[in-house]
Parts: C-alpha cells; structure tokens; sequence
C-alpha cells in the first residue's frame, strides 16, 4: 500500500478500503460525488479575505494576520500543506509581532472545504502551537467535521498522487 503516503497512521482496516476503491479506479468518483464543486479562491488576496472571514468568525481576541498567501514551495509530499509562521520584532521600544499563513498551490484546485480545512488548521496554530487536545478542539471549534475533512482532504491527495498531481 505505498500509494497511501498521505494515510500512514489510520488503521489497517481503513486503508484496505481506500485500496479496494483504488484498484477498482473509484477513489476520483467517490470524492468527486461527496464534494462535487471546487472554489474561486484563486488569488492570494481573495484566500487572505477567505482567512480573514473564518478568523473574525471564530478568533476574533487572536493576534491579527498580516498576510495570507497561496505558496508553490510548499511541497506536499514532505507533509505540508500549509504553513503558520509568526514573526517578532522590536521596534522601537515595542515587540510588534506578525502571523503569517501559506497554504500550498494544489489548493487552489480542490473542493472548498479541503481549503476550509486547512485555513482552519492554520488559524488554529496562531493560538495553539502545538498538535494537542486544544488545538484539536479549537480546529472542531472553527470546522464541526474537521477530522472527516482531513481524512477526505488526504484521500484527495492521494487521488491526485495517482494522476501525477502531486509534487
């Protein structure tokens, strides 16, 4: 099962039934029927207005995003899919700190809530740092079906792995 890179950790039950739908050359039918309309966010500034919406929604006492980006450095295959970053520096006698958050190109092509997923997940670490319990529940928090999406998300990845999508 080395097509499922983007499963490792779920169990083996589980990723016997992905296999099954990928060797019947179902997985793409599958994910297209359960999220069958892809976004307009295509533009850096419409994904930051997308962030900035979710973020004033759910973390409105959080620090502010100064800038949210779509990156094609972001290689997926080494476990990214998007990046939080938060900069601080003195100026003056003040400690002016910036969040920043990436979300790599390949997004710019999947349903809206694979890229809900991942803002989410990002918007998450400007409170939480850490993969622990409370970031977790602020990610359910923000996105009620958060784990489904990101086991969906992944199974997305893996569909376009197969096809050649994915760098």
């Amino acid at each position: 099962m080395s097509s499922l890179i983007y499963l490792q950790g779920y169990p083996e039950t589980l990723l016997t039934q992905v296999q099954v739908l990928i060797d019947q050359q179902r997985l793409g039918e599958v994910l297209q029927k359960r999220y069958p309309d892809t976004h307009a966010i295509n533009s850096d500034k419409a994904l930051y207005a997308y962030a900035l919406d979710l973020k004033n929604r759910h973390l409105r006492n959080a620090a502010p995003l100064n800038k949210v980006a779509y990156d094609n450095k972001i290689k997926v295959m080494k476990h990214a899919l998007g990046l939080h970053t938060a900069v601080s520096r003195v100026q003056g006698g003040k400690l002016k700190a910036k969040a920043e958050i990436r979300v790599a190109t390949i997004f710019k092509q999947a349903p809206e809530a694979f890229l809900r997923m991942i803002v989410v997940h990002e918007l998450a670490h400007i409170k939480e740092k850490q993969h622990n319990k409370a970031f977790y529940q602020l990610c359910c928090h923000m996105e009620p079906h958060y784990h489904q999406l990101e086991f969906d998300t992944r199974l997305w990845l893996t569909e376009q792995a197969l096809h050649g999508n994915v760098g």
